[in-house]
């Protein structure tokens, strides 16, 4: 059955369910939002927005968690009858989380990869015509310096700076950017000065994200974006000096 020992089962405003980390004390989605209308909005249509038709796509999802980010990748490229090949990686320290996946009740969006959802809580892999996806069980931040230069685009969708700031701080985005092609893209739920400022540290632009039924989030990227608002990070800086990035 699903994971209930360190987990409840939550409904989100969107119809979808969520759940609430006992450990973190926080819901793996804003449960406002909707888990779905989430990974979707805040993710995975902005960064699909900006890549060209590309044959190969390759993703960083952090962290793997429910799944969803994953699953709702899956779900846009077979709703747009994409032909690129997906390559999805995904760190997950939670282990006993990830085979309880199986049990969890998603939206039905995703009915159609119970099966892989299935072949990923047991085997931590999967991979058919147009999807590679691996779940690796272990430290994210070790798990992210074995990559360079690889990722079109990276989720970055850990648990809040204030729960799980080892996965926030100015030395993990550092990872991130070699992990990252040049032309890559990073979606995030979160516009937190510090989040953003360590992003800016290392090179990133910083943009936002919004629109109609979900609050805001970030986008930043190497290269500058079109039809996104430009976040002057060196005036949100000078505004509020106090502020710093997290350090390890």
């Amino acid at each position: 059955m699903f994971n209930d020992s360190l987990h409840t089962m939550t409904l989100s405003e969107d119809g979808s369910f969520t759940a609430y980390s006992k450990e973190y004390e926080e819901h793996y989605h804003s449960t406002k939002d909707g888990a779905l209308n989430e990974s979707l909005l805040k993710h995975v249509l902005p960064a699909f927005g900006l890549m060209q038709d590309k044959e190969r796509i390759y993703i960083l999802d952090i962290c793997y968690g429910l799944g969803f980010n994953t699953l709702a990748t899956l779900y846009h490229h077979r709703q747009n009858a994409m032909t690129s090949k997906l390559y999805i990686y995904s760190p997950e320290l939670d282990g006993a989380l990830i085979k309880s996946l199986k049990d969890f009740t998603y939206p039905q969006e995703f009915a159609a990869f119970a099966d892989i959802i299935t072949k990923l809580s047991e085997d931590g892999v999967y991979e058919d015509e147009f999807f590679y996806i691996e779940v690796f069980i272990g430290d994210a931040r070790e798990y992210v310096r074995g990559f360079h230069e690889t990722f079109d685009i990276v989720y970055q969708d850990a648990f809040s700076p204030k729960a799980n700031p080892a996965l926030w701080t100015q030395e993990y985005f550092a990872d991130i950017q070699n992990a990252m092609k040049r032309s890559g893209v990073l979606t995030t739920y979160s516009i937190a000065l510090p989040t953003r400022i360590a992003l800016h540290e290392n090179g990133f632009n910083i943009y936002l994200n919004s629109g109609e039924g979900y609050r805001n989030a970030t986008l930043a990227a190497f290269v500058e974006l079109e039809g996104f608002e430009s976040v002057n990070m060196a005036h949100k800086i000078a505004c509020n000096p106090e502020v710093r990035s997290l350090k390890d």
